[in-house]
C-alpha cells in the first residue's frame, strides 16, 4: 500500500528531496505528462453534482473516455456510485482494466483534486495538495479528501505526502520533467488561494517543492467562460522535444484576440534551460460556442497525453477538429492522435484534461508493468 511520509524538514536542494524513510537522500523529480503512465483516473459525475439536469449526456462522454482509456491502460474510477457505472459501462468498456474506488465526491475534476506524483529512485511520490474549489468559489470538502481515501485503499503504490498547507490543482502547472515548470500568474496569484504568499515566496516554494530549476510564468491569455482564474493546461502545453503547443486566436474581432497575441509573444522570449527558444505549434482557436448567453471555454490545449495515444476535445467543427489533430500529430508523431466529443464537458466550464488524472509508472504495478 505504501507509507506516509512527513513533511522534509528544510528546502534540500534543487535535485534532492529528504525522504524520512530513515535512508539516504534520493533524487526525485516530476515528470512530464508523457513519461510511461501506470492508469488514468476519472471521478465520474453522478446526481448531487451540478451534472444532475444533464447527466445523460455527460455519462455519454465519460463512457467514450473510458472506453478509449481502457484500451490502452488501466482506469481508475472514483465515484460514491460503483454500481451504477458498473452498469453503464459493462461490456462497453474493457472491464479488465477497470478499477472502482467507492468514494464520496462533491464533483468531477480530477485533474484538480487528484495527487500530484513526483518520481523517486525508491519509487512515486504522492503529493496531496490543499483543493479548495478554485479558490473557494465551488464546494470540495468531498474532493480534498479523495486522495487520503484512495491511498487508504491500498489501489495505488508509493509514499504519501501531506501538503495540504498549499493550494495547488493539477491543471494549473505543466512540467516538462527537466526541472522547468510552466504557470500562469493569474491563477496562482488568485485570491483564496495561498494569499499570503507573493510571487517570490510561490515560485521558492514551487522550486523547493518539485526540485525546479526555473518557473516560466505567463501572465497573458484567457478563455472565455473559464472559472479556474486561467489554468495552464488550457491555454499552453509541454510537449517532448522542447516544444510549446498553445491556443492561438487569428480573428481580430474575437474578443480573445489581443490576450492570446500578447501570450504568444510571451512564450516567443521563453528559453529552455540551456538557452534555446522553444518550438512553438498554434492550436486553432475553436468557433464559439454559447450556452444560455454564456460564451463557453472550448480549447484544443486541454488534451491528455498517454502511453500510446493522445486524446483531444472535438467540438463538432469539422475543420478545426482536424487542425487541431494536425497540429497534435506534428508534436506526437508516434502516437495515436484519438478525438472525443466534450462539448457536454464544457457546458461545466472544464474539458477532457480537467476530468482526468495520470499516474506514472509505478504507482499501480499491473502484470504489463511486471514483465
Amino acid at each position: 500500500m505504501g507509507l506516509f511520509v512527513s513533511q522534509p524538514q528544510g528546502g534540500g536542494t534543487e535535485k534532492t528531496l529528504q525522504l524520512n524513510f530513515g535512508v539516504e537522500t534520493v533524487a526525485a523529480f516530476l515528470p512530464a505528462e508523457w513519461h510511461l503512465q501506470s492508469l488514468i483516473q476519472l471521478t465520474w459525475p453522478h446526481k448531487n453534482t451540478d451534472w444532475a439536469p444533464m447527466l445523460g449526456e455527460v455519462d455519454a462522454c465519460y463512457m467514450e473516455l473510458a472506453k478509449e482509456i481502457t484500451d490502452r491502460q488501466p482506469l481508475l474510477i472514483v465515484t460514491p456510485e460503483p454500481e451504477r457505472v458498473r452498469e453503464l459501462i459493462y461490456n462497453k468498456v474493457n472491464m479488465d482494466n477497470v478499477y472502482f474506488l467507492e468514494c464520496p465526491t462533491n464533483d468531477t475534476w480530477a485533474r484538480d483534486h487528484g495527487f500530484i506524483t513526483m518520481l523517486t529512485e525508491q519509487g512515486p511520490l504522492l503529493l496531496d495538495f490543499c483543493f479548495n474549489g478554485w479558490g473557494m468559489k465551488f464546494a470540495a470538502n468531498e474532493d480534498n479528501q479523495i486522495n487520503r481515501r484512495l491511498f487508504a485503499s491500498g489501489l495505488l503504490h508509493g509514499a504519501y505526502r501531506n501538503c495540504l498547507d498549499f493550494v495547488l490543482e493539477g491543471g494549473s502547472i505543466e512540467s516538462d520533467g527537466k526541472g522547468t515548470l510552466l504557470t500562469t500568474s493569474t491563477c496562482l496569484l488568485a485570491p483564496n488561494r495561498n494569499e499570503t504568499m507573493n510571487r517570490k515566496d510561490i515560485e521558492n516554494h514551487l522550486k523547493s517543492l518539485f526540485h525546479l530549476e526555473q518557473v516560466l510564468w505567463l501572465d497573458y491569455g484567457y478563455l472565455s467562460g473559464d472559472d479556474t482564474d486561467s489554468h495552464i493546461d488550457t491555454l499552453v502545453r509541454f510537449c517532448p522535444e522542447d516544444t510549446l503547443v498553445y491556443v492561438k486566436c487569428t480573428d481580430e474581432n474575437d474578443e480573445h484576440y489581443e490576450a492570446l497575441q500578447r501570450m504568444e509573444e510571451q512564450l516567443s522570449s521563453f528559453r529552455t534551460l540551456d538557452g534555446c527558444a522553444y518550438r512553438l505549434l498554434p492550436l486553432p482557436m475553436p468557433d464559439a460556442i454559447v450556452c444560455n448567453g454564456e460564451r463557453l471555454p472550448a480549447t484544443y490545449a486541454n488534451f491528455l497525453i498517454m502511453n500510446e495515444a493522445v486524446l483531444y476535445p472535438t467540438y463538432a467543427q469539422p475543420d478545426n477538429d482536424e487542425r487541431a489533430k494536425k497540429v497534435l500529430s506534428q508534436a506526437f508523431p508516434h502516437h495515436d492522435i484519438i478525438g472525443v466529443d466534450c462539448r457536454a464537458l464544457i457546458k461545466q466550464h472544464g474539458s477532457l484534461h480537467c476530468a482526468t488524472m495520470q499516474y506514472p509508472s509505478g504507482c499501480f504495478v499491473t502484470a504489463k508493468e511486471n514483465k
